[in-house]
């Protein structure tokens, strides 16, 4: 990300300075559109992103405002990252610059032009103009409800009366914010993963059209089909510049199946010492075991911390740790006296197995719920068959 032009803030704060261009204008003069970047291939780049340009039509001077700044070498980035608290603040650059930074990652950028009257554009100029000051430019972060695309909607709202979010809000949306994530950085597939089993009950709300519009390219959707007054939002759209980087799916994939497939394979050697004594097999029954009973705890662990000790409350609450739970940890000295003993040894490794399966079959029985908040299902289709496969060696009789 790039820093604020210090011309444009010269221009701010003195604008005797500027004998033409978008500081005084008049309103006649001015053209406001809403400029769309498509997604790039970096994580951060994957929703896209979006500015407010605003064009002196007479001294074609265009800058172009943006809410998605952000310092990597900020003093304590990683810590307040990790904890939820993401310092962003607004931006501004010529639209020039701005469209060869993101042609030159391979992303698209388009153009709405939009119809605004002078009162409103008059509104949305001294808005930008005094939220790029250094005193009010920064802004706390939040990827669902107060991000980049969020900022730049609430201003043209604001600017028109309220007339985007009162003809938008009633009107169902076509995905949650799971879904959008999961289709976005599904590029990914890793960290869409470790995305998708983080989120909670948050990320699973019915959403409406206003509220969607948390995406570059659903406000972009969003002002193509907005009348205000019973005339078209959008004057004139425009492809300032093509993609040349693949585009992300329409949908967001089916993770059921995949997750199930993984769990019933990883099932079959954790279930071996309940077939056989064989030393080879205890000896996979252990590697097997280890891994997915430190997969679980620190994927337990992962979460309870981010509902706990964070302020990502999409993460909050999450029933995933009905079957990820810290304490499978507890688990790992009984998997390994099994491989040394030929038989379990810990009474509280056997303990903690069954209630975690039991703890899954419950996970699994709430989606009979029809308002269960949670879409969790892909994950606890993984757990359900592993947890089985561990109750049945662990909490086996010999004769």
């Amino acid at each position: 990300m790039r820093y604020p032009l210090l011309f444009l803030l010269a221009l701010c704060l003195f604008p005797a300075l500027a004998r033409a261009g978008i500081v005084d204008a008049p309103a006649s003069n001015i053209e406001i559109s809403l400029l769309t970047y498509g997604p790039g291939d970096i994580y951060w780049e994957r929703f896209g992103h979006d500015a407010l340009e605003v064009r002196d039509t007479v001294s074609g001077e265009a800058i172009a405002f943006n809410y998605g700044v952000f310092d990597f070498d900020q003093d304590g980035f990683i810590l307040n990252f990790a904890r939820g608290i993401m310092a962003y603040r607004m931006d501004a650059e010529t639209t020039a610059s701005d469209v060869d930074f993101y042609k030159g990652e391979g992303r698209y950028v388009h153009r709405q032009v939009l119809a605004l009257d002078d009162a409103q554009k008059e509104s949305l100029r001294r808005f930008l103009l005094w939220n790029i000051r250094p005193e009010n430019a920064g802004y706390n972060y939040d990827y669902y409800v107060d991000n980049c695309t969020t900022r730049v909607r609430d201003a043209l709202d604001a600017a028109l009366g309220g007339a985007i979010s009162h003809q938008w809000a009633e009107v169902p949306g076509g995905m949650t914010y799971r879904e959008q994530t999961a289709r976005l950085m599904s590029n990914q597939a890793w960290l869409m993963l470790g995305m998708d089993l983080g989120l909670g009950p948050f990320a699973d709300q019915p959403m409406n059209r206003w509220r969607e519009a948390f995406l570059p390219m659903e406000l972009e959707d969003l002002l193509n089909k907005t009348q205000v007054d019973g005339k078209p939002l959008v004057l004139k759209n425009e492809a300032v510049a093509d993609a040349t980087l693949v585009p992300p799916p329409d949908k967001a994939p089916d993770l059921r199946w995949p997750l199930l497939i993984a769990g019933l394979v990883l099932a079959v050697p954790l279930a071996l010492p309940a077939f056989t004594r064989h030393r080879g097999a205890r000896g996979v029954f252990v590697a097997a075991g280890t891994l997915y009973t430190v997969f679980v705890g620190v994927a337990g662990l992962f979460m309870l911390g981010l509902w706990t000790l964070t302020l990502h409350r999409s993460a909050w609450g999450n029933f995933n740790l009905l079957a990820y739970q810290p304490f499978a940890l507890l688990v790992i000295p009984g998997i390994w006296r099994l491989r040394r003993a030929g038989r379990p040894m810990s009474r509280l490794a056997s303990r903690v197995t069954g209630l975690s399966f039991a703890a899954c079959v419950i996970a699994v029985l709430l989606h009979l719920w029809p308002d269960f908040p949670q879409r969790n299902m892909p994950w606890l289709l993984f757990a359900l068959p592993c947890w089985a496969a561990l109750f049945a060696s662990l909490c086996r009789r010999h004769d």
